[in-house]
């Protein structure tokens, strides 16, 4: 089967956005047939679950098997619930057998965004992030213009006349709330459209309850640490955590410094296990966050994003000289420069 590289794929994306959502089901269902065991990688969140999810009831008669697998540790108390409010079965990447799959599907990624993608070849790329380079499949619906990889998934399920369950449908409103922050972010009017259509059929109570599973009481210590650290200049606020159990908390901390007036600009990072973790937050007017860590971090790491949100991870060893600790000021300083 013919494959498509990344670089061909971001040429001609005009096209591809100009198909009918059915004559884009219709190619990504002819990657599979019917002895299929397929693999669907996933960086666990609540965008990525809500995709796999869809998929594996897109391909549930029309292969011998459907396993989702991310390699992140799920830590994130609204991700662990969501999981498990929705009976979603995933499996730690790190378990399987990559090559025992005859198709492996990637969703709500890109194949070098983590290095544990890299050695594997993937035969269909649904996402919506920026475009990446050096990575090919034979199918890639990739579409930065849209909020959510779930709206893309919404279509599909549309285009096959097949309604969510109530869990799907709530999972897919879910991970679009999220990923626009109830559309406070950029988004589509493709996004509005599946939201409005999953409205009916997902459970807000539910929804509810993943949305305030969201803080450990043992987690309030870092944001102790991250107000004693924060520095602030030039409306740009810094702070640095230092080792986080779980680096989605840095997430929780930039969303919250970033509510704060007059702050155009907020970083935050923290070091999990040995790579420093980096969460960029801005307004995404005139700025862009996704560029900025990239400029900064990726030759040093992996980054990216989107204009009011990015990360990046960087391996300690690329920063850092043996026996020195990161602090808010080398952040600020990393920073600094670029912007």
């Amino acid at each position: 089967m013919k494959r498509i590289s990344c670089s061909i794929a971001r040429a001609g994306m005009r096209n591809q956005i100009k198909k009918t959502a059915k004559e884009r089901l219709r190619e990504f269902l002819a990657l599979f047939v019917k002895n299929d065991e397929v693999l669907v990688v996933i960086n666990a969140d609540p965008d990525a679950l809500a995709s796999a999810h869809s998929v594996k009831r897109l391909l549930r008669y029309r292969v011998k098997n459907v396993t989702i697998a991310y390699p992140n540790e799920i830590r994130r108390l609204s991700n662990l619930a969501m999981i498990d409010l929705l009976k979603i079965q995933a499996e730690r990447l790190q378990n399987l057998k990559t090559e025992t799959f005859s198709k492996k599907v990637m969703l709500d990624s890109q194949p070098t965004h983590l290095p544990c993608f890299e050695n594997i070849i993937f035969d269909a790329v649904i996402d919506h992030h920026p475009p990446t380079n050096g990575w090919q499949a034979s199918f890639i619906d990739v579409r930065p213009d849209y909020g959510a990889t779930a709206t893309i998934l919404v279509e599909y399920l549309r285009a096959a006349a097949m309604k969510p369950s109530m869990a799907l449908a709530t999972a897919l409103f879910y991970a679009i709330k999220v990923d626009t922050h109830n559309f406070e972010k950029r988004a589509t009017l493709a996004d509005a459209i599946s939201f409005r259509y999953l409205f009916n059929i997902a459970n807000q109570n539910l929804v509810r309850k993943i949305e305030l599973s969201e803080l450990r009481l043992s987690e309030l210590g870092y944001f102790k640490t991250a107000l004693a650290e924060m520095k602030v200049s030039k409306n740009k606020l810094y702070a640095h955590v230092g080792r986080v159990r779980n680096p989605d908390i840095l997430v929780i901390i930039a969303d919250f410094f970033n509510q704060v007036h007059h702050i155009a600009w907020a970083f935050v990072s923290g070091i999990y296990e040995d790579q420093l973790v980096v969460i960029f937050r801005c307004d995404g007017y005139k700025k862009n966050a996704g560029k900025l860590a990239e400029k900064i971090f990726n030759r040093v790491g992996s980054a990216g994003g989107h204009p009011e949100a990015a990360r990046a991870e960087v391996p300690l060893k690329n920063l850092l000289a043996d026996g020195q600790e990161f602090t808010t000021d080398m952040l600020k300083q990393l920073t600094t420069k670029h912007l």
